[in-house]
C-alpha cells in the first residue's frame, strides 16, 4: 500500500519576533510625525525668505497674510543687482574671496601644524599644543581691537588682504587636525618612510589624499563661518567696494531707509551659495566630527 506524503510549503515561515505590534507601529508613526514637523519648521525660514523676496513692499506689508503674492516679482532680482547704493555684484565677490582664500589658507597652515605636533618629535611639542589650546579661552573681544589696530597699521583696512590674513591662523582648527592625525594609520606613514620619503612628503602623498573627507568637513565648517561672518568684515570694509554679504545685507535697513524687498531678495541670494556647499559636502560633516578623536 502506498504512502503519501504531506505536502510542504515553499514559503519561509515569518519568525515571531518579527511580527509588528501595534506599539511600533504606533512608535514608527509618532517618529515620522515628529520629522515631519521638525523638517517643516525647519523650512519656515527660508519659505518666507522666498515668499518676500519675491513681493513687493506693499505685499509684505500688507494686513492680510497670503502664502505668496498673486504675482510673483521677478525684477526684484534685476533691481537688487541694479541698486548704485548697494554693490551686491562686489560683495558676493568679495564674500567668495574671502570664503576660498581664507578656507584655503586656515586648512593649509591648520592642518601643518596638527600634523607636526600629533607625529614629528620634539620635546616642545606638548607644550606649543598647551598654548595653542590655552588661546581658545581668551574672548575673541579681547583681541578685537590690537587685531585692529595692527591690520590698520599695515594699511590694510578697506582692502581684502585685512579681511583675510587675520584670520588665517585658528588654534581650533589645529586641535582638531592634531587629534584627527593622532587617530591615523601608522602603517601607511611606515611603508611610506620604507620608501624613502621624510615628513613632508609623506604628509602631502600620503596624509593628506587619505584625509580628504575630514579636509572637506572642516572646509565646509570654515567657509559658511568665513561667509557669514559680520563683526570684523564691518570694521575692516569702511568702503563700499570691499563690503562683503553681510555688510550689504545690514545696508538695506538704516535710519534714514528700509528696503523691505530688496533685503530679503538679497538674503536669498546670499543663502544660496551655502545651501549648495551643505547639499553637496553634508555627508562629510558627521563623519568628519566622528573621525576627529577628541577622545584620544
Amino acid at each position: 500500500m502506498a504512502t503519501t506524503t504531506p505536502e510542504r510549503t515553499t514559503g519561509t515561515p515569518r519568525p515571531i519576533g518579527h511580527q509588528t505590534s501595534p506599539i511600533g507601529v504606533a512608535g514608527a508613526i509618532a517618529r515620522w510625525v515628529a520629522l515631519t514637523i521638525g523638517t517643516l519648521l525647519f523650512l519656515v525660514p527660508f519659505y518666507l525668505v522666498v515668499r518676500n523676496a519675491l513681493s513687493s513692499e506693499a505685499d509684505i506689508t500688507a494686513p492680510e497674510w497670503t502664502l505668496f503674492p498673486s504675482r510673483l516679482h521677478w525684477e526684484n532680482v534685476g533691481e537688487l543687482f541694479s541698486d548704485q547704493e548697494v554693490p551686491m555684484a562686489r560683495a558676493l565677490w568679495n564674500s567668495a574671496v574671502v570664503g576660498v582664500l581664507g578656507t584655503t589658507g586656515q586648512l593649509l597652515l591648520a592642518s601643518m601644524a596638527g600634523y607636526g605636533l600629533a607625529r614629528i618629535p620634539h620635546r616642545h611639542a606638548n607644550k606649543v599644543f598647551y598654548l595653542i589650546v590655552a588661546t581658545l579661552m581668551i574672548p575673541s573681544a579681547v583681541t578685537f581691537i590690537p587685531s585692529f589696530v595692527l591690520v590698520s597699521s599695515l594699511g590694510w583696512v578697506s582692502s581684502l588682504r585685512g579681511l583675510i590674513i587675520p584670520g588665517l591662523f585658528s588654534g581650533f582648527a589645529a586641535f582638531l587636525f592634531r587629534q584627527y592625525f593622532l587617530n591615523f594609520p601608522r602603517e601607511l606613514e611606515e611603508a611610506a618612510r620604507v620608501d624613502g620619503l621624510g615628513y613632508w612628503r609623506t604628509f602631502w602623498l600620503i596624509v593628506v589624499p587619505n584625509s580628504l573627507p575630514f579636509f572637506a568637513a572642516l572646509a565646509a565648517i570654515t567657509f559658511i563661518g568665513n561667509w557669514n561672518s559680520f563683526l570684523w568684515p564691518l570694521v575692516i570694509g569702511q568702503d563700499s567696494s570691499s563690503w562683503t554679504v553681510q555688510v550689504a545685507l545690514s545696508t538695506f535697513i538704516t535710519a534714514q531707509t528700509i528696503n523691505i524687498h530688496e533685503l530679503f531678495m538679497a538674503a536669498a541670494v546670499s543663502i544660496l551659495p551655502l545651501v549648495l556647499i551643505f547639499v553637496f559636502l553634508q555627508r562629510y560633516l558627521v563623519r568628519g566630527v566622528t573621525e576627529t578623536g577628541i577622545k584620544g
